[in-house]
């Protein structure tokens, strides 16, 4: 698997990592389940896939957990864990204490990138002392990179601007074929500022992967009220999913393979494809060690930015 910078630590990560919201909780069907996650954990391990990404939030700490269990199958060295802090969690006191008990649910006594989740819509605690709080967990190798998710380039600037020893290593945001509102400033503005992307969602929930049509839709939680999934939608992404499974065709690759290698082809931009088994880790990582076309990449491009999703 190849190895890409983490921002400006020097740290190297893998290419693609795997995201493991799918093990939170049973919203994203009946077929998940601990033990396939887990497994596909540990094949992303064995391909080299070290960076997997979860969350408190998701499915209240069971998916750290679950983590934490394909730690031990795996061997620590081999995962470079990236989770994050709840926009509940985002006064000072409430940072560390959710930062040990994410450590406990894992299983660890360091998190390599710890992230906050959100920016605090509630309670508004100052976002430069939610940062001045990661910044102490750096200071004392309890985290070792600070990474934010959903932020604008608003937040970006006042979250560095809190930090005096470190700084903001990545953050993560919904990008993909489908959905591209991040490259108007957050893009720019990171890659300007040597700030890895985390594409979560790369595959926008499955409906990149040709599976899906306005006969066939996922019936689980998570998908039913998803906007990709409405059959309206889906017929108007025939070209772009006609588009994917040509140049699939052409490489010998799968229509979710071109669409990761569409984004991993970018500077800076990391995807972080979900997987619920170690087939899907594996098809995830074939998106690794092969490059589209320049003109293929301009075709999947057009197609992209001509699709007017129906988001009401």
């Amino acid at each position: 698997m190849d190895q890409v910078n983490l921002g400006r630590s020097g740290t190297r990560v893998s290419s693609i990592g795997t995201g493991t919201w799918q093990a939170g909780d049973d919203t994203w069907g009946p077929d998940v389940n601990d033990r396939d996650c887990i497994d596909a954990i540990v094949r992303a391990s064995e391909l080299g896939m070290g960076l997997v990404d979860t969350a408190e939030n998701y499915g209240r700490g069971h998916s750290e957990e679950v983590l934490g269990r394909a730690i031990k199958k795996a061997g620590r060295r081999n995962v470079f864990v990236a989770t994050k802090v709840s926009e509940h969690h985002l006064r000072p006191a409430d940072v560390e204490k959710a930062c040990n008990a994410s450590l406990k649910r894992l299983g660890i006594t360091h998190i390599d990138l710890y992230q906050v989740h959100w920016t605090d819509p509630y309670d508004q605690v100052p976002l430069q002392e939610t940062m001045k709080a990661m910044e102490r967990l750096e200071k004392r190798g309890v985290v070792s990179h600070i990474g934010v998710s959903n932020f604008a380039v608003r937040d970006l600037e006042e979250a560095r601007s809190a930090l005096s020893r470190t700084d903001i290593v990545s953050n993560q945001v919904q990008y993909n074929l489908l959905h591209r509102n991040v490259e108007a400033q957050v893009v720019p503005y990171c890659r300007r500022e040597r700030i890895s992307i985390l594409a979560f969602s790369p595959l926008a929930r499955g409906a990149l992967t040709g599976k899906y049509r306005s006969s066939k839709r996922p019936s689980d939680a998570v998908r039913t009220r998803d906007v990709f999934f409405r059959s309206e939608n889906l017929r108007l992404m025939t070209p772009l999913l006609t588009g994917l499974k040509r140049i699939a065709k052409a490489h010998g690759k799968t229509s979710a393979q071109v669409a990761l290698a569409w984004l991993r082809s970018q500077p800076g931009i990391i995807p972080i494809p979900g997987t619920k088994r170690p087939e899907q880790t594996e098809e995830n990582a074939g998106a690794a060690g092969w490059d589209l076309t320049s003109t293929e990449w301009r075709e999947l491009d057009r197609l992209s930015q001509s699709l007017r999703l129906n988001t009401f």
